[in-house]
Protein backbone atom coordinates (compact mmCIF):
# COMPACT_ATOMS: atom_id res chain seq x y z
CA UNK A 1 0.00 0.00 0.00
CA UNK A 2 1.75 3.39 -1.18
CA UNK A 3 2.83 5.67 1.86
CA UNK A 4 0.54 8.67 1.40
CA UNK A 5 -2.30 6.44 1.59
CA UNK A 6 -1.41 4.43 5.07
CA UNK A 7 -0.62 8.50 5.58
CA UNK A 8 -4.14 9.29 4.59
CA UNK A 9 -5.57 6.28 6.95
CA UNK A 10 -4.07 7.11 9.90
CA UNK A 11 -5.07 11.17 9.62
CA UNK A 12 -8.39 10.03 9.67
CA UNK A 13 -8.32 8.52 12.66
CA UNK A 14 -5.50 10.84 14.39
CA UNK A 15 -7.83 13.65 13.57
CA UNK A 16 -11.12 13.32 15.88
CA UNK A 17 -11.56 15.53 18.72
CA UNK A 18 -11.77 14.90 22.14
CA UNK A 19 -15.17 15.78 22.83
CA UNK A 20 -17.60 15.18 26.28
CA UNK A 21 -18.67 11.43 27.19
CA UNK A 22 -21.48 10.50 25.22
CA UNK A 23 -24.87 9.88 26.73
CA UNK A 24 -26.06 7.65 24.34
CA UNK A 25 -25.85 4.06 25.30
CA UNK A 26 -24.22 2.09 22.45
CA UNK A 27 -23.76 -1.49 22.33
CA UNK A 28 -19.88 -1.94 23.25
CA UNK A 29 -17.03 -3.17 20.85
CA UNK A 30 -17.93 -4.68 17.74
CA UNK A 31 -21.39 -5.79 16.80
CA UNK A 32 -23.89 -6.56 13.59
CA UNK A 33 -26.34 -3.21 14.58
CA UNK A 34 -23.75 -0.41 16.42
CA UNK A 35 -25.87 2.49 14.86
CA UNK A 36 -28.40 3.92 17.79
CA UNK A 37 -31.80 4.24 17.78
CA UNK A 38 -33.55 6.53 16.82
CA UNK A 39 -32.69 6.36 13.25
CA UNK A 40 -29.29 8.40 12.73
CA UNK A 41 -31.24 11.30 11.08
CA UNK A 42 -32.66 12.48 14.15
CA UNK A 43 -29.45 13.53 15.72
CA UNK A 44 -27.86 16.14 15.43
CA UNK A 45 -24.32 16.37 13.93
CA UNK A 46 -22.98 17.31 17.07
CA UNK A 47 -20.21 16.55 19.66
CA UNK A 48 -21.90 12.69 20.40
CA UNK A 49 -22.02 11.57 16.98
CA UNK A 50 -18.19 13.44 16.78
CA UNK A 51 -17.37 11.14 19.59
CA UNK A 52 -19.16 7.65 18.86
CA UNK A 53 -18.94 7.74 15.02
CA UNK A 54 -16.25 10.35 13.57
CA UNK A 55 -17.17 9.79 9.67
CA UNK A 56 -20.70 9.63 11.02
CA UNK A 57 -21.26 5.57 8.90
CA UNK A 58 -24.57 5.82 10.81
CA UNK A 59 -25.65 8.37 8.70
CA UNK A 60 -26.66 6.31 5.51
CA UNK A 61 -26.07 3.04 6.99
CA UNK A 62 -29.70 2.47 6.16
CA UNK A 63 -30.35 4.05 3.62
CA UNK A 64 -27.40 1.90 1.34
CA UNK A 65 -29.09 -1.17 3.07
CA UNK A 66 -31.85 -0.34 1.02
CA UNK A 67 -30.45 -0.12 -2.37
CA UNK A 68 -31.01 -2.84 -4.77
CA UNK A 69 -27.98 -4.65 -5.73
CA UNK A 70 -29.53 -5.83 -8.91
CA UNK A 71 -30.28 -1.81 -9.43
CA UNK A 72 -27.03 0.01 -8.66
CA UNK A 73 -26.91 3.61 -8.34
CA UNK A 74 -25.50 5.60 -11.59
CA UNK A 75 -23.94 7.72 -10.00
CA UNK A 76 -22.74 8.61 -6.40
CA UNK A 77 -22.17 12.00 -5.01
CA UNK A 78 -20.20 12.14 -1.99
CA UNK A 79 -19.24 15.09 -0.02
CA UNK A 80 -20.26 17.90 2.38
CA UNK A 81 -22.99 20.28 3.14
CA UNK A 82 -22.92 21.70 -0.42
CA UNK A 83 -23.56 18.08 -1.73
CA UNK A 84 -26.10 16.92 1.44
CA UNK A 85 -28.05 20.45 -0.15
CA UNK A 86 -28.05 19.49 -3.38
CA UNK A 87 -30.94 16.59 -3.20
CA UNK A 88 -32.99 19.34 -1.46
CA UNK A 89 -32.55 22.01 -3.71
CA UNK A 90 -33.13 19.77 -6.93
CA UNK A 91 -34.45 16.46 -6.04
CA UNK A 92 -35.24 15.75 -9.64
CA UNK A 93 -31.91 15.43 -9.79
CA UNK A 94 -31.15 12.84 -7.61
CA UNK A 95 -34.38 10.79 -8.50
CA UNK A 96 -33.27 9.13 -12.05
CA UNK A 97 -30.10 6.94 -10.49
CA UNK A 98 -27.91 9.53 -8.87
CA UNK A 99 -27.43 9.16 -5.13
CA UNK A 100 -26.51 11.64 -2.77
CA UNK A 101 -24.41 10.46 -0.17
CA UNK A 102 -23.16 14.29 1.32
CA UNK A 103 -22.76 15.13 4.87
CA UNK A 104 -22.78 18.83 6.37
CA UNK A 105 -19.74 19.94 7.64
CA UNK A 106 -17.24 17.21 6.59
CA UNK A 107 -13.75 16.99 5.52
CA UNK A 108 -11.93 14.78 3.29
CA UNK A 109 -10.60 12.12 5.55
CA UNK A 110 -14.21 11.93 7.35
CA UNK A 111 -15.61 11.19 3.05
CA UNK A 112 -11.93 8.80 2.82
CA UNK A 113 -13.25 6.46 6.14
CA UNK A 114 -16.86 6.00 4.49
CA UNK A 115 -15.75 5.63 0.91
CA UNK A 116 -16.25 2.17 0.60
CA UNK A 117 -19.35 1.77 2.81
CA UNK A 118 -21.10 4.94 0.96
CA UNK A 119 -19.74 4.76 -2.50
CA UNK A 120 -17.97 1.21 -3.60
CA UNK A 121 -19.86 -1.04 -1.20
CA UNK A 122 -23.27 -0.03 -3.65
CA UNK A 123 -21.14 -0.51 -6.91
CA UNK A 124 -21.99 2.51 -9.37
CA UNK A 125 -20.60 3.09 -12.48
CA UNK A 126 -19.24 6.60 -11.80
CA UNK A 127 -18.49 8.76 -8.04
CA UNK A 128 -18.22 12.26 -7.98
CA UNK A 129 -16.15 13.50 -5.28
CA UNK A 130 -16.56 17.55 -4.02
CA UNK A 131 -14.39 18.34 -0.54
CA UNK A 132 -12.39 20.58 0.11
CA UNK A 133 -14.42 23.61 2.05
CA UNK A 134 -14.51 22.09 5.65
CA UNK A 135 -10.73 20.98 5.26
CA UNK A 136 -9.89 24.99 4.61
CA UNK A 137 -11.92 25.52 7.37
CA UNK A 138 -9.90 23.42 9.34
CA UNK A 139 -13.55 21.40 10.54
CA UNK A 140 -12.13 18.15 12.15
CA UNK A 141 -8.13 19.56 12.64
CA UNK A 142 -5.84 22.05 10.83
CA UNK A 143 -4.92 20.48 8.62
CA UNK A 144 -2.41 20.88 5.22
CA UNK A 145 -2.33 20.73 1.43
CA UNK A 146 -0.90 17.47 1.62
CA UNK A 147 -2.95 15.68 4.01
CA UNK A 148 -5.98 16.80 2.10
CA UNK A 149 -4.01 15.65 -1.24
CA UNK A 150 -3.43 12.30 -0.01
CA UNK A 151 -6.90 11.94 1.16
CA UNK A 152 -8.17 13.00 -2.55
CA UNK A 153 -5.70 10.40 -3.84
CA UNK A 154 -6.64 7.61 -1.65
CA UNK A 155 -10.51 7.86 -2.85
CA UNK A 156 -9.42 8.06 -6.52
CA UNK A 157 -6.76 4.99 -6.27
CA UNK A 158 -9.85 3.17 -4.60
CA UNK A 159 -12.39 4.07 -6.57
CA UNK A 160 -10.48 2.91 -9.79
CA UNK A 161 -9.48 -0.14 -8.21
CA UNK A 162 -12.65 -1.14 -8.16
CA UNK A 163 -13.68 -0.14 -12.09
CA UNK A 164 -16.01 2.98 -10.40
CA UNK A 165 -14.92 6.41 -13.36
CA UNK A 166 -14.10 9.25 -11.06
CA UNK A 167 -15.53 12.85 -11.34
CA UNK A 168 -13.66 15.39 -8.85
CA UNK A 169 -15.89 18.32 -8.29
CA UNK A 170 -14.14 21.78 -8.11
CA UNK A 171 -14.34 23.17 -4.13
CA UNK A 172 -16.96 26.16 -4.88
CA UNK A 173 -16.67 29.40 -4.51
CA UNK A 174 -16.43 30.93 -1.48
CA UNK A 175 -14.06 34.21 0.76
CA UNK A 176 -15.51 34.10 3.81
CA UNK A 177 -16.62 31.37 6.36
CA UNK A 178 -19.37 32.48 8.76
CA UNK A 179 -18.61 29.53 11.09
CA UNK A 180 -14.89 30.51 10.58
CA UNK A 181 -14.36 34.50 10.31
CA UNK A 182 -11.00 34.41 10.96
CA UNK A 183 -9.88 32.29 8.21
CA UNK A 184 -9.18 33.73 4.35
CA UNK A 185 -10.92 31.44 2.08
CA UNK A 186 -10.47 32.35 -1.43
CA UNK A 187 -6.80 32.24 -2.05
CA UNK A 188 -6.44 28.07 -0.73
CA UNK A 189 -10.24 27.98 -3.06
CA UNK A 190 -7.50 29.08 -5.60
CA UNK A 191 -4.81 26.94 -4.91
CA UNK A 192 -6.52 23.48 -4.18
CA UNK A 193 -8.70 24.21 -7.39
CA UNK A 194 -5.49 24.12 -9.62
CA UNK A 195 -4.12 20.83 -8.27
CA UNK A 196 -7.77 19.73 -8.51
CA UNK A 197 -7.55 20.66 -12.38
CA UNK A 198 -4.09 19.14 -12.65
CA UNK A 199 -4.51 15.93 -10.45
CA UNK A 200 -7.45 14.87 -12.82
CA UNK A 201 -5.78 15.88 -15.55
CA UNK A 202 -2.59 13.69 -14.83
CA UNK A 203 -5.18 10.80 -13.66
CA UNK A 204 -7.37 10.79 -17.32
CA UNK A 205 -10.12 11.70 -14.40
CA UNK A 206 -13.31 14.20 -14.88
CA UNK A 207 -12.53 17.73 -13.89
CA UNK A 208 -15.84 19.45 -12.89
CA UNK A 209 -15.53 23.34 -12.36
CA UNK A 210 -17.94 24.20 -10.20
CA UNK A 211 -15.57 27.25 -9.27
CA UNK A 212 -15.69 28.80 -12.75
CA UNK A 213 -19.28 28.60 -13.34
CA UNK A 214 -20.81 30.33 -10.52
CA UNK A 215 -17.46 32.49 -8.90
CA UNK A 216 -18.00 36.41 -9.28
CA UNK A 217 -15.16 38.62 -9.73
CA UNK A 218 -12.85 38.38 -6.67
CA UNK A 219 -13.85 34.40 -6.54
CA UNK A 220 -16.53 34.71 -4.73
CA UNK A 221 -20.08 32.76 -4.97
CA UNK A 222 -22.61 35.87 -5.41
CA UNK A 223 -25.70 36.71 -3.46
CA UNK A 224 -27.69 35.36 -6.49
CA UNK A 225 -26.54 32.26 -6.06
CA UNK A 226 -25.92 31.68 -2.26
CA UNK A 227 -26.67 34.40 -0.01
CA UNK A 228 -24.32 33.24 2.30
CA UNK A 229 -21.55 33.16 0.47
CA UNK A 230 -21.07 29.47 0.84
CA UNK A 231 -23.86 27.31 -0.04
CA UNK A 232 -25.64 27.79 -2.88
CA UNK A 233 -28.95 28.20 -3.38
CA UNK A 234 -31.58 26.73 -5.87
CA UNK A 235 -30.24 29.07 -8.39
CA UNK A 236 -26.36 28.10 -7.78
CA UNK A 237 -27.67 24.37 -7.94
CA UNK A 238 -28.97 24.92 -11.48
CA UNK A 239 -25.82 26.12 -13.00
CA UNK A 240 -24.31 23.25 -10.69
CA UNK A 241 -26.01 20.65 -12.52
CA UNK A 242 -25.64 21.40 -15.87
CA UNK A 243 -21.84 21.12 -15.35
CA UNK A 244 -22.45 17.90 -13.44
CA UNK A 245 -24.48 16.58 -16.14
CA UNK A 246 -21.84 17.49 -18.71
CA UNK A 247 -19.20 15.21 -16.50
CA UNK A 248 -21.58 12.50 -15.71
CA UNK A 249 -21.73 12.11 -19.81
CA UNK A 250 -17.79 12.31 -20.13
CA UNK A 251 -17.18 10.09 -17.27
CA UNK A 252 -19.75 7.04 -18.96
CA UNK A 253 -17.43 6.95 -21.38
CA UNK A 254 -14.69 6.51 -18.49
CA UNK A 255 -17.19 3.47 -16.80
CA UNK A 256 -17.89 1.76 -19.79
CA UNK A 257 -14.18 1.38 -20.75
CA UNK A 258 -13.49 0.04 -17.32
CA UNK A 259 -16.09 -2.45 -16.92
CA UNK A 260 -14.31 -3.94 -19.93
CA UNK A 261 -11.22 -3.59 -19.30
Amino acid sequence: MAKWLLAALALAQLAAPSLAADPVTLPPGMSDAPCPAPAPEQFALDEHILKTDWAWLCRYRADNALVDPAHPPHVVFIGDSITEGWIHADPDFFAHGNLDRGISGQTSPQLLVRFWQDVVALHPAVVHIMIGTNDIAGNTRPTTPEAYQNAVRAMVDIAKANHIAVILGSIPPTVTFGWQPAVEPGPWVARLNRWLADYAHKQHIVFADYHAALAGPAGELPAEFGPDGVHPNPAGYAVMRGVAIRAIAQADKHAKYHRHD
